[in-house]
């Protein structure tokens, strides 16, 4: 239980990078990050030692470790409910801060936690064993307000004592980081075409509308995971970064994409749909950021994923409240343009932001529609699981509020390997060597950051 929280004050700095240096060796430790903000990017959230961490296995089946909370039987194979069960045992006595996060999960849900909620079976195997979802939860966070400039440490008062110590340590400088190889793709470009092919046939036989389709790319790495997040977030800083590591794993997700934030009630899901690189001059990039806004292929993509989200999040929103303010909008961030959309809606009072989670998960924007065909396509054709990459990073604080990225543009490293996936949303009128290189473009930052 959280009892006596308190809201201390803090210098502000316009980069957490320092503040999360000092906690990263802490267990648990945990970066939200807005990645030197841009439009859309507002908060920076730290914290570490969780109260309890759960884990979702590759069979679905969920843990958790924690040496003060341990949860009834039943719910541990319900990873959902035992993610609501665990939020349950935090209360706040003061709810109306305007601060996004008191308390609560803070973490990831895997693209492959969405295929057991589905019951969508997989014979592919995973290239990692990292859990289908890993979260903790979180008695204390320090925040950063970008809009306001201003920064606090939320705790109770022994915790608010353990973290200015913490904060008082020395960081351990980062050891270096390097590939020591190029980057491998698993798919080689005749595979890719076939599968590109076989997506084209299932569009014309009338299964699907759109097929994200994706293809992974790995390389062996020495030195510390930290130190590429610094260089990958150097690279390309995007609105829905974050950072995490425990053992010999780490995700490191530079994502531009929100998936659903729920504030009050009211809930925004930010789907992007389209994509061209940005040029090397000024008027070339004007010309491709034009060509993406007039492309009718890109736009119709966007659209189709509109309608998807609009029916998810129809399932838990009152009935007449889902709105499309914003349709296909240019926003432009280093390597890329996207068309961007917005989806909004009222949150039903008879449902919660994890309830609203799993009835929109994975996001539309990065499977196809329609959502549960376009995944078994998805099974069928990538050669291996997604792991983090396509499910979510975010929050879900015990109030009510919540906010989760689509994991994209999103690495993952375990036992001296990082991998990272490129993908595309595949329609009727698309052409394989676009699709292609656009799957490489949106990487190619990435990859070059590291190597």
């Amino acid at each position: 239980m959280i009892k006596a929280l308190t809201i201390t004050a803090l210098p502000y700095s316009p980069d957490p990078l320092g503040i999360f240096a000092c906690l990263r060796a802490r267990p648990g430790a945990v970066l939200l990050d807005s990645g030197r903000p841009v439009a859309t990017g507002r908060f920076d959230i730290i914290s570490s030692d969780p109260l309890a961490t759960l884990e979702v296995g590759h069979y679905g089946e969920a843990s958790i470790a924690s040496d003060q909370l341990s949860p009834p039987a039943h719910l541990v194979n319900d990873a959902f409910a035992l993610q609501q069960w665990l939020l349950n045992q935090l209360d706040i006595p003061d709810k109306t801060s305007e601060l996004p996060f008191l308390g609560g999960l803070i973490g990831y849900w895997g693209y492959d936690l969405g295929r057991k909620t589905l019951s969508i079976p997989s014979g592919q195997k995973s290239p990692v064993t990292l859990p289908q979802a890993r979260l903790g939860l979180y008695d204390w966070c320090i925040t950063l307000d970008h809009m306001a400039q201003q920064a606090w440490l939320i705790a109770t008062s022994q915790r608010r004592e353990q973290v200015e110590s913490w904060l008082t340590q020395t960081p351990v400088p980062p050891s270096p980081f390097a590939v020591t190889d190029t980057f491998k793709a698993e798919l080689s470009h005749a595979e890719y075409v076939e599968r590109f092919n076989a997506v084209q046939r299932y569009i014309r036989a009338g299964d699907c509308y759109q097929i994200n389709l994706a293809q992974r790319f790995y390389a062996d790495y020495q030195g510390d995971e930290w130190q590429a997040y610094l260089q990958l977030r150097k690279a390309t800083p995007t609105p829905y970064s974050g950072f995490m590591a425990w053992g010999d794993k780490a995700v490191l997700s530079l994502s531009p994409e929100r998936f659903i934030q729920c504030r009050n009630g009211e809930v925004e899901t930010r789907p992007i749909k389209g994509t061209r690189p940005r040029g090397a001059t000024l008027e070339e990039d004007q010309a491709l950021a034009e060509q993406l806004m007039s492309s009718t292929k890109d736009r119709a993509e966007n659209v189709m994923i509109v309608d998807l989200l609009r029916n998810d999040l129809g399932r838990v929103c009152q009935p007449g409240s889902i709105r499309v303010p914003q349709l296909c909008r240019l926003e432009s961030y280093p390597n890329v343009h996207h068309l961007v959309s917005v989806v909004q809606g009222t949150l039903a009072s008879h449902y919660t932001p994890l309830a609203l989670l799993k009835a929109a998960f994975p996001g539309g924007s990065i499977t196809g529609a329609p959502k549960i065909r376009a995944m078994q396509i998805i099974e069928e054709l990538e050669p291996c699981q997604r792991s983090v990459y396509c499910g979510s990073l975010g929050y879900v604080d015990v109030r009510g509020s919540m906010d989760t990225s689509i994991a994209i543009r999103t690495m993952v490293a375990e036992a001296g390997r990082v991998h990272v996936w490129g993908g595309g949303g595949l329609v009727a009128d698309s052409q394989a060597e676009e699709e292609y290189t656009e799957t490489l473009d949106k990487i190619r930052h990435l990859i070059g950051a590291l190597e």
